[in-house]
C-alpha cells in the first residue's frame, strides 16, 4: 500500500493477521481481480504449478490487477499475516511453508515485516523463514512503526530483533534491516526522522535495481538448478547401482535411505562436489520413501558432460551477452507511487544539508560564519592577504580528520589552484571540514553555490 500509494483489490489493512489469501499484485488495464482456480489455468501467468497445492490453498489465492505505475516494472506477492500463539494451532489446509518456498524460489527479493511492538518470532513464523533456506541473499528485513518508539527503546528493539533472528536464520552474516515508519501518516517521534528518511532511501534503491539484475538473477538460478540436477543424477544412479535385482529389495532400500549422509560422503570425495551442492538430508529422505528404485536410471556421462561444458563455457558467454545487452539498453528503474518525487525538490534525501545547504540562496552560505572564520585566519599571518599550506595545514589539523580527508578538502577549497588560500577560500576550508564533522559526505567537485564570491567568473552575454 506504502509503494503502490493507491488501494489495491483484495487489500484489507489492520492491527490483526487480515490478510488470509496470498494476493499477487500485477498491472492490468483495469482494476479486478481473478480468483485461484482461473489463475492458475491462465497460460498467460506464472502460476500454473501452483496446482499442486490443491483446492485449500487456491480457495485462498488471487491475482488484484490495476493499472499503477510501479507495477509495470515489478509485481509483488502479498503473504497472509502470520500466526501465532492458539491461532497456529490451526491448520490452514495447505502446506504454508511450501508454498512460501515455490515462491522464495523465483522471486527476486523476500521482505520480513516486522512491527517494533512484536518482535517475538511466532512457530509458524520461524517455520516460514526456514523455508527460505538456500535464499538468503534475497532477504531483507524491514522494521516498522519504529516512530511509535524513541531513540533508546529503538537501540533496545533493534538489539532485540537482531538477536531473534539470529536464532532463527544459521548465517554468521548479519541481514540488512531498514527501519522506518512505512506509511503516509504523521511521524508519532520524530527524533530520528533523518535516520527513517535515509533508510527508505536505502529501500527503495534496493526495489528500484531489481529489473535491471532481473536477467541476471534468472541465469543464476538456472546455474543454481544445473548444478543441483547434476548432484541428482549422481544421487540416483549410486541408489539403481546398489540395489539388488531380485531378492531383498524393501530391506535394501530402507538401508539406503538411512545411509544417505554416508553417500553423501562419499560422492563428495568421489566426484569433487562441494557439500553446499547437495540437497538436504532430511528432505531427500522423505521423498525417496514413496519411490521406486528399480525405475531409477543409470548414469548417463555424456549428459554430465554436456552439463559441465555449459556451465564452463555457455554460461560465460550468455552472460557477457546480458551484459552487453544491459549496457546498450535505457537503465530500467521502477518509477510511480512512492518512488515519485523522492530524489527530487527541497524534501528529498539530504536536501539542504551539508554540501547541499545554501544551493537555493542568493547569498554564499559560509558569510554568517566568516567573521569567525577571518579571526583565525588573521592569526596566520598572511601575506599579501594570503597564508600558505603550511599556515593552513597547522590549522587544518586541529579538526583531527585524516589527512587523506583534508587533503580532499584542500583541493576543493583552493579555488585558484595557486596553493594558497585568501580569506574567502580559507572560510570555504573551515565550512567543508564544519560539513564533514557533521558527519556528511564531500563533494566529488565543489558546487556552483560554494564557490567564493571573489572567484566566481563574471556573467558573460552574447554581443
Amino acid at each position: 500500500r506504502y509503494l503502490l500509494e493507491q488501494d489495491f483489490p483484495g487489500m484489507r489493512i489492520g492491527p490483526e493477521p487480515t490478510t488470509d489469501s496470498f494476493i499477487a499484485v500485477m498491472y492490468g488495464d483495469s482494476e479486478g481481480s481473478v480468483p485461484g482456480n482461473a489463475l492458475v489455468v491462465d497460460p498467460k501467468k506464472p502460476f500454473r504449478k501452483l496446482s499442486r497445492f490443491g483446492n485449500a490453498f487456491l480457495n485462498r489465492f488471487m491475482c488484484s490487477q490495476l493499472p499503477n505505475q510501479v507495477l509495470k516494472s515489478i509485481s509483488i506477492i502479498d503473504s497472509p499475516g502470520i500466526l501465532s500463539g492458539e491461532k497456529q494451532r490451526i491448520s490452514r489446509g495447505y502446506d504454508f511453508c511450501q508454498v512460501l518456498q515455490w515462491f522464495a524460489e523465483r522471486v527476486d527479493r523476500i521482505i520480513l515485516l516486522f512491527d517494533a511492538h512484536k518482535l517475538d518470532i511466532s512457530d509458524e513464523f520461524s517455520e516460514a523463514i526456514k523455508s527460505f533456506r538456500g535464499q538468503d541473499d534475497k532477504i531483507r528485513v524491514v522494521l516498522n512503526k519504529a516512530d511509535q518508539v524513541d531513540t533508546q527503546q529503538l537501540m533496545r528493539v533493534y538489539g532485540a530483533l537482531m538477536w531473534s533472528l539470529g536464532k532463527v536464520i544459521d548465517t554468521p552474516e548479519v541481514l540488512r534491516v531498514y527501519i522506518g515508519s512505512f506509511w503516509a501518516h504523521p511521524l508519532q517521534n520524530t527524533e530520528n526522522r533523518r535516520l527513517f528518511e535515509a533508510e527508505a532511501q536505502d529501500l527503495f534503491k534496493d526495489i528500484q535495481s531489481l529489473p535491471q539484475k532481473a536477467a541476471v538473477r534468472k541465469l543464476n538460478d538456472l546455474i543454481k538448478r544445473a548444478r543441483l540436477a547434476k548432484v541428482h543424477a549422481y544421487i540416483i544412479s549410486y541408489l539403481k547401482k546398489e540395489m539388488p535385482t531380485v531378492f531383498g529389495k524393501d530391506n535394501k532400500k530402507k538401508e539406503l535411505i538411512s545411509r544417505l549422509p554416508e553417500i553423501y560422503i562419499q560422492l563428495q570425495r568421489e566426484y569433487h562436489i562441494s557439500a553446499g551442492d547437495f540437497p538436504e538430508v532430511k528432505k531427500m529422505q522423505e521423498l525417496l520413501e514413496t519411490c521406486d528404485f528399480t525405475k531409477f536410471h543409470s548414469l548417463k556421462p555424456k549428459l554430465i558432460e554436456a552439463v559441465d561444458n555449459m556451465l564452463a563455457n555457455k554460461i560465460a558467454s550468455l552472460m557477457s551477452l546480458i551484459r552487453q545487452e544491459e549496457s546498450n539498453m535505457p537503465t530500467e528503474m521502477v518509477h510511480g507511487g512512492a518512488f515519485d518525487g523522492t530524489m527530487a525538490g527541497p524534501f528529498g534525501h539530504g536536501y539542504g544539508e551539508g554540501a547541499k545547504e545554501g544551493a537555493d540562496e542568493d547569498e554564499w552560505v559560509v558569510a554568517k560564519d566568516k567573521p569567525a572564520y577571518d579571526e583565525i585566519f588573521y592569526t596566520l599571518s598572511p601575506i599579501n592577504g594570503k597564508i600558505s599550506g603550511i599556515s593552513a595545514k597547522k590549522e587544518m589539523v586541529t579538526s583531527k580528520l585524516p589527512n587523506s580527508v583534508l587533503g580532499k578538502i584542500w583541493k576543493l577549497a583552493d579555488c585558484d589552484g595557486d596553493g594558497m588560500l585568501d580569506d574567502e577560500e580559507f572560510a570555504l576550508a573551515k565550512h567543508l571540514i564544519k560539513i564533514k564533522l557533521d558527519g556528511y559526505e564531500l563533494p566529488g567537485t565543489l558546487p556552483s553555490h560554494l564557490v567564493p564570491p571573489s572567484h566566481r567568473k563574471p556573467f558573460q552575454t552574447a554581443e
